[in-house]
């Protein structure tokens, strides 16, 4: 899991529109989106990007590689930004469902956290993402 939760950067072809910009990402097959302008192009080119990619995210498979700038053809009035993909924000923004977990520890601890009002799904959650160096 660790290895899919990498940033990366993906080349997009950016073409400039009447109004806005529409975008194509090479490296994954399908993934086309659009903005009025360019931040907002950039937006939703990484909300294209996580949907095409969330079957790997949720089956921790590895993200699809970025190519070289230099290998992509574009058209002549064409442009290429080096666009981000943040699996982890992507994954907190549109997949924060809370799920129950169940889980095993000893007595004595139980109650020494219980009276010193420990958040155990607050705790646990600090705990995995610590692990995870996220």
């Amino acid at each position: 899991m660790k290895n899919i939760l990498k940033k990366v950067f993906y080349p997009v072809i950016f073409h400039i529109e009447d109004k806005g910009y529409s975008t194509f990402v090479p490296d994954i097959e399908g993934c086309y989106s659009q903005g009025d302008n360019m931040s907002e192009a950039v937006e939703m080119t990484q909300d294209a990007i996580g949907l095409m990619l969330e079957e790997y995210l949720e089956s921790s498979k590895s993200l699809p590689l970025p190519s070289k700038i230099q290998d992509i053809k574009k058209d002549k009035n064409d442009f290429i930004v080096m666009v981000e993909f943040d699996p982890i924000n992507y994954l907190e923004k549109t997949n924060n469902k809370a799920i129950k977990k169940t889980l095993t520890i000893p007595n004595w601890l139980n109650l020494i956290a219980e009276k010193n009002r420990i958040n155990f799904s607050q705790l646990l959650q600090k705990a995995i993402r610590q692990e995870l160096n996220i």
